[in-house]
């Protein structure tokens, strides 16, 4: 799996999301996923699954050298001290002594960035995450956290794929070399359904799903987490990488409408 650099970690380009996956059944995917070749795991303390995950994850035996576990701050917990109480759970939640990347879930109108930052910085600094970095940050807010608190963020993960257009903060995160997360990298499974991605899979003996995949991981800088319970669809999207996409299949890819957003809650920002 190839990995991007970023803020001293490995981020494999290729991850698990597991939003919405609870319980045993989480725990069964990422122990599928770990014995796949999944290496990156993506949680949140939202999600309500990091002791499942946790659990996966010390089944596996895996070397923690060898693992990359992200999760998340709720947008409700941005105070130092609430940052500091949610980060506290979620690691005993996880039984690691460490994460790797530590981000802030949801910006939120009333939060105090360079105070936040702050915080997460000494987590930073005392090794409990080894990087931290943002999610559903705008152009406007990343320039804040960029350049005028310098904070050392390693990613911005936000909802991106064939059916939405996020070039504006793709330009930005370029221009910094902050790579982009991809959540919802298959539009919530809405490009299974797309007679372009269909017709173009055909010609690679495909899905659409492992098309609209390739696509994403074929842009530099870009990492994606598909969620996938079934070790089945797993391994399809860990094939996905072996896709060939030439540039008639990016032509007709990028003539697709690109104003699908699937997350849109009431407390998002607005967008760019």
């Amino acid at each position: 799996m190839e990995n991007l650099q970023t803020q001293g970690i490995s981020l494999p380009r290729l991850g698990l999301g597991t939003f919405r996956l609870q319980g045993d059944a989480c725990r069964a995917a990422v122990e599928s996923a770990l014995s796949l070749g999944y290496r990156h795991i993506d949680t949140a303390e939202m999600y309500g699954n990091e002791e499942s995950i946790g659990a996966a994850v010390a089944a596996s035996r895996l070397p923690r050298k060898d693992l990359h576990v992200t999760t998340k701050v709720w947008h409700e917990n941005l105070a130092p001290d609430a940052i500091r109480r949610a980060f506290d759970a979620s690691l005993k939640k996880i039984g690691l002594d460490h994460v790797d990347l530590y981000l802030v879930h949801w910006p939120s109108p009333n939060m105090t960035l360079p105070a936040i930052f702050e915080t997460l910085m000494k987590l930073k600094e005392e090794g409990r995450t080894r990087a931290i970095g943002v999610a559903n940050f705008t152009t406007a807010l990343l320039k804040t956290v960029v350049e005028d608190i310098r904070a050392p963020i390693a990613c911005n993960q936000i909802e991106y794929h064939v059916m939405l257009d996020q070039s504006k903060v793709i330009e930005y995160l370029a221009a910094k070399s902050i790579p982009l997360v991809a959540y919802c990298p298959l539009a919530q499974g809405r490009v299974a359904s797309d007679e372009t991605l269909i017709a173009i899979g055909r010609r690679h003996n495909a899905s659409p799903a492992q098309v609209a995949l390739k696509w994403l991981l074929d842009q530099p800088g870009v990492a994606a987490i598909p969620k996938a319970s079934l070790r089945e669809s797993q391994q399809a999207n860990l094939d996905a990488v072996k896709l060939a996409l030439d540039d008639e299949d990016r032509k007709k890819i990028a003539a697709l409408p690109k104003h699908m957003r699937c997350v849109n809650p009431g407390f998002a920002p607005t967008w760019d």
